[in-house]
């Protein structure tokens, strides 16, 4: 009788096992299409509205509340009255394994003209099932060579299976940022090759994303040889395997600040995904 008990058991725990639910990072990609053609129906600010969550922050320029910058706004003209129509489509995406953190990137596009902005959204899932973005920014980079809205997103493969409190998966990034923001202060390139993922993407030129090594370090090398980095703020997904991160940035000769996604691999933090919004040159 207690092998039977114990084989019923085991077959039960194998079939949860099963049927556990795994994240998919189609989910954001969903997401966000959903949200640009939102936009293209009820104009920009409304639909930003919509999709955001009440802490929701953008650059404008430095980090404010989203509701402050598109709630205060008038009632747009309407994309079919001949009011502005935003689009932008993702073309890489990640989640994390448990389901409630992601991000999208990738081109938009004004009126019709070809891309020339790359966009960076946060998603956090909601209670209700539904994905709002916490983080919604971007920079000006040529889009001409960037895949189209019909392309497949090429997706971020899952961090470590094995789960952290999101808390400590906090404290173990605002250390590897203290450590990338040290190694900054005396020369960017290395900081960055120190921690960057083989399949980062790195974005901040005119040029476009840097999603190579060889195109990695010729974008690395349009910044500042130094950088001050400053934390401001982020959090780490449920599973403690992915965390998304904000902050500061000055050089010598002006200043912006930066947004990142870091994954854990192999028990180690791996930035995935770095992007330098430049802000204009304080006044001499």
């Amino acid at each position: 009788m207690l092998k039977l008990v114990l084989t019923a058991a085991l077959v039960g725990a194998a079939s949860f096992a099963q049927a556990a639910p795994v994240a998919d990072p189609s989910a954001v990609v969903v997401a966000e299409r959903a949200f640009a053609a939102r936009a293209a129906v009820i104009g920009v600010g409304p639909s930003f509205l919509e999709y955001m969550t009440d802490d929701a922050i953008v650059f404008s320029p430095d980090p404010v509340l989203a509701k402050a910058v598109y709630g205060g706004r008038p009632p747009p003209k309407l994309p079919k009255d001949g009011g502005l129509l935003l689009n932008w489509w993702p073309n890489f995406a990640g989640i994390a394994r448990s389901g409630d953190l992601g991000f999208t990137t990738g081109p938009a596009s004004i009126n019709g003209a070809p891309p020339g902005v790359f966009y960076f959204t946060v998603w956090a899932r909601q209670a209700g099932g539904g994905w709002k973005w916490v983080y919604d920014g971007g920079v000006e980079a040529d889009g001409k060579r960037a895949p189209g809205e019909s392309a497949q997103p090429i997706l971020l493969p899952l961090g470590d299976a094995r789960s952290m409190a999101p808390a400590a998966a906090m404290d173990q990034v605002r250390d590897a940022e203290i450590a990338l923001a040290a190694r900054a202060r005396i020369d960017v390139p290395s900081a960055y090759k120190a921690v960057l993922a083989a399949d980062a993407r790195v974005q901040g030129s005119p040029v476009g994303p840097a999603t190579t090594p060889t195109a990695i370090g010729r974008e690395l090398a349009t910044r500042a040889r130094t950088i001050a980095f400053g934390p401001l703020g982020g959090a780490a997904s449920k599973a403690g395997d992915l965390a998304w991160t904000y902050g500061d940035a000055r050089w010598a000769t002006g200043r912006g600040h930066y947004v990142r996604v870091w994954q854990r691999r192999s028990g180690q933090w791996a930035l995935v995904f770095d992007q330098i919004v430049v802000v204009e040159p304080p006044a001499a």
